[in-house]
Protein backbone atom coordinates (compact mmCIF):
# COMPACT_ATOMS: atom_id res chain seq x y z
CA UNK A 1 0.00 0.00 0.00
CA UNK A 2 2.86 2.07 0.75
CA UNK A 3 4.12 1.39 -2.42
CA UNK A 4 1.35 2.44 -4.15
CA UNK A 5 1.38 5.59 -2.39
CA UNK A 6 4.67 6.57 -2.85
CA UNK A 7 3.71 6.29 -7.08
CA UNK A 8 0.45 7.66 -7.35
CA UNK A 9 1.96 10.92 -5.08
CA UNK A 10 4.81 10.80 -7.57
CA UNK A 11 2.64 10.83 -10.93
CA UNK A 12 0.45 13.38 -9.10
CA UNK A 13 3.57 15.92 -8.53
CA UNK A 14 5.27 14.81 -11.96
CA UNK A 15 1.55 16.06 -14.02
CA UNK A 16 1.07 19.24 -11.29
CA UNK A 17 4.40 20.23 -12.11
CA UNK A 18 5.41 19.90 -15.54
CA UNK A 19 1.78 21.83 -16.14
CA UNK A 20 3.04 24.71 -13.75
CA UNK A 21 6.47 24.62 -15.18
CA UNK A 22 5.98 24.73 -18.82
CA UNK A 23 3.25 27.66 -18.43
CA UNK A 24 5.53 29.60 -16.11
CA UNK A 25 8.00 29.03 -19.06
CA UNK A 26 5.97 29.65 -21.84
CA UNK A 27 5.10 32.72 -20.09
CA UNK A 28 8.50 34.50 -19.33
CA UNK A 29 9.40 33.41 -23.17
CA UNK A 30 6.66 35.38 -24.06
CA UNK A 31 7.64 38.27 -22.39
CA UNK A 32 10.85 38.27 -23.72
CA UNK A 33 9.26 38.77 -27.04
CA UNK A 34 10.27 35.18 -28.79
CA UNK A 35 8.20 33.75 -31.27
CA UNK A 36 5.37 31.32 -30.71
CA UNK A 37 6.89 29.29 -33.26
CA UNK A 38 10.23 28.77 -31.23
CA UNK A 39 8.33 28.55 -28.06
CA UNK A 40 6.15 25.47 -28.99
CA UNK A 41 9.30 23.97 -30.73
CA UNK A 42 11.43 24.10 -27.57
CA UNK A 43 9.50 25.00 -24.22
CA UNK A 44 6.29 23.30 -25.06
CA UNK A 45 7.99 20.43 -26.93
CA UNK A 46 10.54 19.75 -24.60
CA UNK A 47 8.85 21.19 -21.47
CA UNK A 48 5.79 18.64 -22.28
CA UNK A 49 8.33 15.71 -21.41
CA UNK A 50 9.86 17.08 -17.66
CA UNK A 51 7.98 13.97 -16.32
CA UNK A 52 9.53 11.30 -18.08
CA UNK A 53 13.28 13.17 -18.51
CA UNK A 54 13.33 13.97 -14.47
CA UNK A 55 12.12 10.46 -13.75
CA UNK A 56 14.77 8.95 -15.98
CA UNK A 57 17.73 11.04 -14.47
CA UNK A 58 16.51 9.99 -11.01
CA UNK A 59 16.44 6.68 -11.78
CA UNK A 60 19.22 6.85 -13.10
CA UNK A 61 21.48 8.71 -10.67
CA UNK A 62 19.93 5.97 -7.93
CA UNK A 63 21.54 3.29 -9.72
CA UNK A 64 18.10 1.75 -11.38
CA UNK A 65 18.82 1.32 -15.09
CA UNK A 66 15.95 -0.93 -15.59
CA UNK A 67 13.73 1.90 -14.87
CA UNK A 68 15.33 4.81 -16.69
CA UNK A 69 15.57 3.03 -19.80
CA UNK A 70 12.09 1.33 -19.44
CA UNK A 71 10.81 4.52 -18.88
CA UNK A 72 11.80 5.79 -22.32
CA UNK A 73 11.42 2.58 -23.99
CA UNK A 74 7.95 1.64 -22.22
CA UNK A 75 6.95 5.46 -22.98
CA UNK A 76 7.45 5.06 -26.89
CA UNK A 77 5.15 1.76 -27.19
CA UNK A 78 2.86 2.68 -24.79
CA UNK A 79 2.12 5.88 -26.95
CA UNK A 80 1.46 4.19 -29.97
CA UNK A 81 -0.59 1.09 -28.87
CA UNK A 82 -1.96 2.56 -25.87
CA UNK A 83 -2.36 6.19 -26.48
CA UNK A 84 -3.47 6.14 -30.38
CA UNK A 85 -5.21 3.14 -29.60
CA UNK A 86 -7.55 4.90 -27.07
CA UNK A 87 -7.72 8.48 -29.77
CA UNK A 88 -8.75 6.03 -32.41
CA UNK A 89 -11.32 4.43 -30.73
CA UNK A 90 -12.71 7.72 -29.79
CA UNK A 91 -12.75 9.31 -33.43
CA UNK A 92 -10.83 7.85 -36.24
CA UNK A 93 -7.62 9.52 -36.90
CA UNK A 94 -7.12 11.06 -40.31
CA UNK A 95 -3.55 10.82 -41.58
CA UNK A 96 -1.71 13.40 -43.84
CA UNK A 97 0.40 11.54 -46.08
CA UNK A 98 3.52 14.05 -46.24
CA UNK A 99 3.46 14.31 -42.04
CA UNK A 100 3.46 10.63 -42.04
CA UNK A 101 6.09 10.21 -44.22
CA UNK A 102 8.57 12.66 -42.92
CA UNK A 103 7.91 12.32 -39.08
CA UNK A 104 6.77 8.41 -38.68
CA UNK A 105 9.78 7.38 -40.55
CA UNK A 106 12.00 9.70 -38.09
CA UNK A 107 10.24 8.22 -35.68
CA UNK A 108 11.16 5.16 -36.92
CA UNK A 109 14.86 6.14 -37.35
CA UNK A 110 15.58 7.05 -33.75
CA UNK A 111 14.01 4.03 -32.62
CA UNK A 112 16.40 2.01 -34.50
CA UNK A 113 19.37 4.48 -33.72
CA UNK A 114 18.05 3.57 -30.25
CA UNK A 115 18.40 -0.29 -30.40
CA UNK A 116 21.60 0.02 -32.36
CA UNK A 117 22.78 1.66 -29.39
CA UNK A 118 21.67 -1.28 -27.48
CA UNK A 119 24.25 -3.24 -29.19
CA UNK A 120 27.17 -1.59 -26.59
CA UNK A 121 24.78 -1.72 -23.86
CA UNK A 122 25.64 1.50 -22.76
CA UNK A 123 23.93 5.53 -22.97
CA UNK A 124 26.83 6.93 -22.31
CA UNK A 125 28.15 10.34 -22.71
CA UNK A 126 29.16 10.15 -26.61
CA UNK A 127 25.81 8.78 -27.54
CA UNK A 128 24.03 11.66 -25.41
CA UNK A 129 25.54 13.99 -27.62
CA UNK A 130 24.64 12.33 -30.70
CA UNK A 131 20.97 11.96 -29.56
CA UNK A 132 20.86 15.93 -28.05
CA UNK A 133 22.37 17.34 -31.61
CA UNK A 134 19.79 15.46 -33.36
CA UNK A 135 16.81 16.67 -31.47
CA UNK A 136 18.33 20.05 -32.27
CA UNK A 137 18.78 19.59 -35.88
CA UNK A 138 15.43 18.35 -35.73
CA UNK A 139 14.05 21.17 -34.00
CA UNK A 140 16.04 23.57 -36.63
CA UNK A 141 14.86 21.14 -39.40
CA UNK A 142 10.93 21.80 -38.21
CA UNK A 143 11.14 25.26 -37.41
CA UNK A 144 12.04 26.14 -41.57
CA UNK A 145 9.32 23.86 -42.63
CA UNK A 146 6.99 25.81 -40.96
CA UNK A 147 8.63 29.02 -41.61
CA UNK A 148 8.18 28.08 -45.12
CA UNK A 149 4.22 27.64 -44.40
CA UNK A 150 4.40 23.40 -45.13
CA UNK A 151 1.13 22.11 -46.09
CA UNK A 152 1.88 19.31 -43.68
CA UNK A 153 3.13 20.61 -39.93
CA UNK A 154 5.65 18.32 -38.37
CA UNK A 155 4.92 16.33 -35.04
CA UNK A 156 6.87 18.54 -32.93
CA UNK A 157 4.65 21.56 -33.81
CA UNK A 158 1.66 19.14 -33.47
CA UNK A 159 3.04 18.12 -30.41
CA UNK A 160 2.92 22.34 -29.14
CA UNK A 161 -0.83 22.34 -31.11
CA UNK A 162 -2.27 19.71 -28.51
CA UNK A 163 -0.65 21.33 -25.25
CA UNK A 164 -2.50 24.29 -26.56
CA UNK A 165 -5.48 22.77 -27.90
CA UNK A 166 -5.76 21.07 -23.75
CA UNK A 167 -5.35 24.37 -22.21
CA UNK A 168 -6.39 26.84 -24.72
CA UNK A 169 -3.47 29.59 -24.23
CA UNK A 170 0.15 28.94 -24.28
CA UNK A 171 2.20 28.79 -27.18
CA UNK A 172 0.13 30.66 -29.34
CA UNK A 173 -1.18 33.36 -27.20
CA UNK A 174 -0.21 37.05 -27.12
CA UNK A 175 2.04 38.59 -23.93
CA UNK A 176 -1.10 39.69 -22.41
CA UNK A 177 -1.93 36.29 -21.76
CA UNK A 178 0.64 35.91 -19.42
CA UNK A 179 -0.79 36.88 -15.44
CA UNK A 180 0.16 40.95 -13.78
CA UNK A 181 2.24 43.40 -15.51
CA UNK A 182 6.05 44.19 -15.99
CA UNK A 183 8.15 42.81 -12.94
CA UNK A 184 5.55 41.19 -11.22
CA UNK A 185 4.35 39.22 -13.93
CA UNK A 186 7.47 38.00 -14.87
CA UNK A 187 8.35 36.91 -10.88
CA UNK A 188 4.55 35.56 -10.96
CA UNK A 189 5.83 33.41 -14.17
CA UNK A 190 9.32 32.35 -12.74
CA UNK A 191 7.67 31.25 -9.52
CA UNK A 192 5.57 29.24 -11.88
CA UNK A 193 8.25 27.68 -13.42
CA UNK A 194 10.54 27.19 -10.53
CA UNK A 195 7.82 25.67 -8.49
CA UNK A 196 6.95 23.31 -10.57
CA UNK A 197 10.04 22.54 -11.49
CA UNK A 198 10.42 21.67 -7.79
CA UNK A 199 6.91 19.55 -7.73
CA UNK A 200 8.58 17.99 -10.72
CA UNK A 201 11.92 16.86 -9.36
CA UNK A 202 10.22 16.09 -6.02
CA UNK A 203 7.65 13.76 -7.73
CA UNK A 204 9.77 11.93 -9.60
CA UNK A 205 12.04 10.80 -6.32
CA UNK A 206 8.94 9.93 -5.32
CA UNK A 207 7.91 7.43 -8.39
CA UNK A 208 11.15 6.00 -8.53
CA UNK A 209 11.15 5.05 -4.70
CA UNK A 210 7.54 3.77 -4.83
CA UNK A 211 8.48 1.68 -8.03
CA UNK A 212 11.80 0.20 -6.90
CA UNK A 213 10.03 -1.26 -3.79
CA UNK A 214 7.34 -2.38 -5.39
CA UNK A 215 9.38 -4.14 -8.09
CA UNK A 216 11.48 -5.55 -4.94
CA UNK A 217 7.89 -6.38 -3.24
CA UNK A 218 6.00 -8.52 -6.04
CA UNK A 219 9.37 -9.57 -7.00
CA UNK A 220 9.14 -8.28 -10.49
CA UNK A 221 12.36 -6.97 -12.14
CA UNK A 222 12.62 -3.41 -12.23
CA UNK A 223 13.22 -3.18 -16.13
CA UNK A 224 9.33 -4.59 -15.90
CA UNK A 225 7.91 -2.25 -13.45
CA UNK A 226 10.03 0.59 -15.54
CA UNK A 227 8.33 -0.45 -19.02
CA UNK A 228 5.05 -0.79 -17.78
CA UNK A 229 4.19 0.87 -14.82
CA UNK A 230 6.12 4.12 -14.78
CA UNK A 231 5.68 4.39 -18.57
CA UNK A 232 2.43 4.60 -18.21
CA UNK A 233 2.24 6.94 -15.56
CA UNK A 234 4.92 9.36 -16.93
CA UNK A 235 2.91 9.34 -20.21
CA UNK A 236 -0.03 10.54 -18.99
CA UNK A 237 0.05 14.24 -20.18
CA UNK A 238 0.09 12.74 -23.27
CA UNK A 239 -2.84 10.44 -22.98
CA UNK A 240 -4.65 13.18 -21.90
CA UNK A 241 -3.38 15.50 -24.20
CA UNK A 242 -3.90 13.26 -27.16
CA UNK A 243 -7.78 11.78 -25.85
CA UNK A 244 -9.01 15.70 -25.33
CA UNK A 245 -7.61 16.12 -29.17
CA UNK A 246 -9.66 13.14 -29.72
CA UNK A 247 -12.92 14.45 -28.07
CA UNK A 248 -12.88 17.99 -29.89
CA UNK A 249 -12.11 15.47 -33.25
CA UNK A 250 -8.84 17.21 -33.89
CA UNK A 251 -7.61 13.24 -33.92
CA UNK A 252 -4.99 14.60 -36.46
CA UNK A 253 -3.42 16.43 -33.56
CA UNK A 254 -3.32 13.36 -31.58
CA UNK A 255 -0.75 11.52 -34.21
CA UNK A 256 1.30 14.62 -34.13
CA UNK A 257 1.25 14.51 -30.54
CA UNK A 258 2.52 10.68 -30.10
CA UNK A 259 5.27 11.14 -32.83
CA UNK A 260 6.78 14.22 -31.41
CA UNK A 261 6.20 12.65 -28.08
CA UNK A 262 8.32 9.50 -29.45
CA UNK A 263 11.05 11.63 -31.20
CA UNK A 264 11.65 14.00 -28.16
CA UNK A 265 11.76 10.93 -25.68
CA UNK A 266 14.97 9.15 -27.60
CA UNK A 267 16.32 11.98 -28.44
CA UNK A 268 16.14 14.27 -25.90
CA UNK A 269 15.19 12.17 -22.88
CA UNK A 270 17.76 9.34 -23.69
CA UNK A 271 20.14 11.87 -24.61
CA UNK A 272 19.76 14.10 -21.38
CA UNK A 273 19.89 11.15 -19.27
CA UNK A 274 23.05 9.49 -20.81
CA UNK A 275 24.78 12.88 -20.57
CA UNK A 276 23.81 13.83 -17.14
CA UNK A 277 23.99 10.05 -15.79
CA UNK A 278 25.35 7.55 -18.27
CA UNK A 279 23.23 4.31 -17.77
CA UNK A 280 23.69 0.71 -18.69
CA UNK A 281 20.89 -0.93 -21.10
CA UNK A 282 19.15 -4.18 -19.34
CA UNK A 283 20.05 -6.81 -21.47
CA UNK A 284 16.54 -8.05 -21.31
CA UNK A 285 15.52 -4.27 -23.44
CA UNK A 286 18.38 -4.95 -25.46
CA UNK A 287 17.27 -8.37 -26.65
CA UNK A 288 13.42 -7.21 -26.97
CA UNK A 289 12.04 -4.18 -26.05
CA UNK A 290 13.85 -2.00 -27.82
CA UNK A 291 13.17 -4.09 -30.75
CA UNK A 292 9.73 -4.52 -29.87
CA UNK A 293 9.75 -0.74 -29.70
CA UNK A 294 11.19 -0.33 -33.61
CA UNK A 295 8.76 -2.35 -34.39
CA UNK A 296 5.44 -1.20 -33.23
CA UNK A 297 6.70 2.08 -34.85
CA UNK A 298 6.99 0.65 -38.24
CA UNK A 299 3.67 -1.16 -37.68
CA UNK A 300 1.91 2.34 -36.96
CA UNK A 301 3.96 3.52 -40.64
CA UNK A 302 1.94 0.52 -42.36
CA UNK A 303 -1.22 1.15 -40.02
CA UNK A 304 -1.78 4.59 -40.83
CA UNK A 305 -0.93 3.98 -45.08
CA UNK A 306 -4.07 1.53 -45.17
CA UNK A 307 -6.57 4.16 -46.44
CA UNK A 308 -4.72 7.03 -44.50
CA UNK A 309 -6.57 7.14 -41.81
CA UNK A 310 -6.10 4.88 -37.86
CA UNK A 311 -9.55 3.79 -37.79
CA UNK A 312 -11.43 2.45 -34.66
CA UNK A 313 -10.77 -1.47 -35.51
CA UNK A 314 -7.24 -0.32 -35.79
CA UNK A 315 -7.15 1.28 -32.36
CA UNK A 316 -8.69 -1.76 -30.97
CA UNK A 317 -6.11 -3.91 -32.72
CA UNK A 318 -3.34 -1.47 -31.24
CA UNK A 319 -4.56 -1.74 -27.59
CA UNK A 320 -4.78 -5.41 -27.99
CA UNK A 321 -0.66 -5.86 -28.91
CA UNK A 322 -0.34 -4.12 -25.87
CA UNK A 323 -2.23 -6.05 -23.99
CA UNK A 324 -0.30 -9.27 -25.82
CA UNK A 325 3.26 -6.76 -24.93
CA UNK A 326 2.45 -6.77 -21.36
CA UNK A 327 1.42 -10.65 -21.17
CA UNK A 328 4.72 -11.44 -22.73
CA UNK A 329 7.15 -9.46 -20.24
CA UNK A 330 5.07 -9.90 -17.03
CA UNK A 331 6.48 -12.77 -15.20
CA UNK A 332 3.55 -15.29 -14.60
CA UNK A 333 2.12 -15.82 -11.40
Amino acid sequence: MHDALLIVGGLVLLVVGGELFVRGAVQIAERMGISPLLIGLTLVGFGTSTPELVTSVKASLAGSPGIAVGNIVGSNIANILVILGIAALITPIAVGRGALRRDGTIGAAVALAFAGVGVFGMLDRAVGTLFLAGLVAYIAYAWRAESRGEPDHTAAYEKAVAFEDVHRSGVHATNASAPGAGWKGVAVSAGFAFGGLALVVLGGGLLVDGAVALARGLGVSETVIGLTIVAIGTSLPELVTSVIAALRRHADVALGNVLGSNIYNILGIGGATALIAPTPIPAAIVAYDGWVMLGVSLLLLLVARTGWRIGRREGAGLLALYALYVWSIWPAA
